[in-house]
């Protein structure tokens, strides 16, 4: 319920003290903001919101005692209306409100006029009978049984009295008027009727016994609320206020006088510790002053504290739950028709044949080589560390000398009996034929020139300098023409002096054709300068593809999981763009991408297989694979490493092209046939030495 304006001005001298008292200073912006809360009539929820960004811890208690004063105000001008209304009525129905209208016995009819409306009240005066008043030595105090006993005796007597004051004389019969509208009203001298005073003595009584439960209620209203007695007692506007009271027998509870607006008493010990009224040190809470963003800060920890806190529901903890039945959505999703190419099912089930096969094959070799022992000697000779040699140190057999052994025998010296074992060894030196380098090192390297904008400017001027100089020599052998003075609009009067005077509109006209000539040729020339789209898409090319004559650079990169289509297209567009060459062979755990071009390309190319492409982001692999043949590769963090980088004299491979292959000996068989099988054998031992560390 909101409040009027009034009653807001009322109101705010209590809000500007409330807010001092609790924030320690005084805030004009809470004030206004708790006065415009309470008269658009919020709700304690929405004022606390409203108020909290200013009082922060204090918001609660601060829109508590608020809406108590809200509260207090409304009930107070309620009771005091409503006794103004009980006053009313009753001083209407005591003294009476009913008028008589005389007119004179002769004069009256003969005039025609009204006489003046006379009061005629409907009790004698009576002298009122002595109220007890409340001793004005005691201290206002709660009312005892006692003192209601004799309020209650007083009121009967006072009632007893006026009965036997009152005269029951019958009214004499007045004479009936013409006038039918405003009924007769009993005249001066004329008594109320029985009926009617034993109507009012019922009335009376009710009205005391109904100021009693008044009064009782108001008594224990006030002892709850101990301000508004300090205020009622020590004001000096009130005083009327205590006097009505006391007239109407209602005593005050006993409060003890506190001055609201002076804080607590501070009290210290020897110490100065600062201690209660018990002898307990309390720790007082000092406020800093800082930012709003600091204290949402805090209040977003609070609110995370408090969900973390908050117990989830634990639907496994009931008896009636069941983790195997999924949770259904409330609405089905729509679905619509997917229509398959013909033969797709076919290619499935015979892919799913040859995977059975190959898995098959593979079990049977497994369980062979596990019977022979090659399988774990294999793995124990790919992770056992190769013996380090100290600086200086010079090993007992070099890896060239194993060519020299006989076949089947490891190359050991221990292993030798005799010398002549050695095939291949002769007392001639051998001096084998030198061969040059594929890339000349010794040419030298030439940096490009950069000038700046200000060297640029000066040798265009230079170089047209010297071009002037030459036609100026032609002309001045006579081999050319002079050339036309170069006449504009705005040198037109200096270039031609008296001939523009005598026709300038021919002048003009001659001055603008020349123009128009000069900015034809420059146009002309432009166009004979200008490259055909031909000549714009070889230069583009030619900018692309750089210069392989000091040798190819290559790189080897080693890819996890190269099953999704989107990452394949990246791979292959990119290659095409950057003019590169190479090929990419797909095999489970181990894809090897391969490419050769210039330094460049080879750059770009790096930063996207490295750090542009995410190869660890899961996608559906239904769309790709649907027999769902890498579902144990794609559990695996996917990852692309560079595995070697270098140069060679000449490419290797032609166009990039995909190679499935099923078996490490296909994939190799591939890469021997171009002589790069060391690319493979490179990538599948640190495949290897990557699943034996995980």
């Amino acid at each position: 319920m909101s409040l009027s304006k009034r009653e807001l001005d009322e109101l705010k001298p209590w809000v500007e003290k409330t807010v001092k008292r609790v924030l320690g200073f005084s805030e004009p912006t809470v004030v206004t903001a708790a006065l415009h809360c309470v008269g658009k009539g919020l709700d304690k929820r929405k004022t606390s919101d409203q108020l909290k960004p200013f009082l922060d811890e204090s918001t609660s208690r601060f829109v508590d005692k608020l809406f108590e004063a809200v509260e207090e105000g409304r009930s107070s001008r309620h009771s005091k209306s409503s006794s103004e209304k009980h006053r009313k009525r009753d001083l209407k129905e005591v003294f009476g409100d009913d008028p008589e209208i005389t007119r004179e016995a002769g004069g009256g009819a003969g005039r025609g006029g009204p006489v003046k409306k006379k009061r005629v009240p409907r009790f004698e005066e009576v002298e009122e009978p002595e109220v007890l008043p409340a001793p004005p030595t005691e201290s206002p105090g709660m009312l005892t049984k006692m003192q209601i006993k004799q309020m209650m005796e007083a009121a009967t007597r006072q009632i007893e009295e006026r009965k036997k004051q009152l005269s029951f004389v019958a009214p004499v019969p007045a004479a009936p008027r013409v006038s039918a509208v405003q009924p007769e009203a009993p005249t001066r001298g004329q008594s109320i009727a029985p009926s009617q005073a034993a109507t009012f003595m019922n009335d009376a009584i009710e009205k005391a016994k109904k100021a009693a439960e008044l009064q009782a209620r108001i008594q224990s209203q006030l002892a709850m609320k101990p301000g508004i007695l300090g205020s009622l007692a020590t004001g000096t506007t009130n005083l009327v206020a205590l006097a009505n009271l006391h007239a109407m027998g209602i005593a005050l509870p006993k409060v003890e006088s506190r001055d609201v607006s002076k804080p607590s008493p501070l009290i210290l010990d020897e110490l100065g510790r600062t201690v209660d009224a018990s002898g307990k040190e309390i720790e007082l809470t000092h406020r800093m002053p800082t930012l709003k963003a600091n204290i949402r800060a805090v209040k977003r920890e609070q609110f995370k504290l408090q969900l973390r806190e908050r117990p989830s529901e634990e639907l496994e903890s009931t008896a009636y739950f069941d983790p195997r039945v999924p949770a259904l959505p409330a609405q089905r999703a729509r679905r619509g028709f997917k229509f398959n190419e013909k033969g797709r099912f076919e290619k499935i089930a015979q892919r799913i044949r040859t995977k059975a096969q190959l898995e098959k094959l593979q079990t049977e070799i497994a369980q062979a080589a596990k019977k022979t022992g090659i399988q774990a000697s294999t793995r124990l000779a790919l992770i056992t560390p190769k013996k380090e040699l100290t600086e200086g140190e010079v090993p007992e057999l070099e890896w060239w000398d194993s060519y020299i052994f006989p076949a089947g025998m490891e190359p050991k010296l221990e292993n030798l009996s005799n010398e002549n074992e050695l095939f291949g060894i002769t007392n001639l030196v051998e001096h084998p034929a030198q061969m040059s380098p594929p890339v000349n090192s010794d040419a030298p390297v030439t940096l490009g020139v950069f000038l700046t904008k200000k060297e640029q400017k000066k040798l265009r001027r230079q170089t047209r300098r010297e071009g002037q100089k030459e036609l100026q020599e032609k002309v001045r052998l006579g081999l050319m023409p002079p050339p036309e003075p170069k006449v504009r609009i705005s040198n037109l009067m200096r270039v031609l002096g008296t001939e523009a005077v005598q026709d300038p509109t021919k002048v003009e006209a001659h001055v603008r054709a020349q123009m128009a000539k000069r900015q034809k040729a420059h146009e002309e020339a432009n166009a004979a300068r200008k490259l055909t789209t031909e000549q714009r898409k070889e230069k583009k090319v030619k900018k692309l593809k750089e210069d392989l004559s000091h040798g190819v650079h290559i790189a080897v990169y080693r890819i996890r999981n190269l099953t999704d289509p989107a990452k394949k297209f990246k791979v292959e567009a990119n290659a095409g763009q950057l003019y590169l060459t190479g090929t990419v062979v797909l095999r489970r755990d181990v894809n090897v991408v391969v490419v050769e071009g210039g330094p460049k390309a080879q750059k770009k190319f790096k930063r996207l297989m490295l750090h542009r492409i995410k190869w660890d982001e899961q996608r559906n692999s239904k769309r790709g694979d649907p027999d769902g043949s890498d579902d144990e590769a794609a559990k695996k963090t996917n990852k692309c490493c560079l595995v070697w980088e270098g140069t060679a004299k000449d490419r290797s491979f032609g166009d990039i092209k995909f190679k499935q292959c099923p078996t490490e000996n296909m994939a190799r068989e591939h890469f021997k046939k171009h002589g790069t099988e060391h690319y493979w054998d490179l990538a599948l031992s640190e495949s290897v030495l990557e699943s034996t560390e995980d």
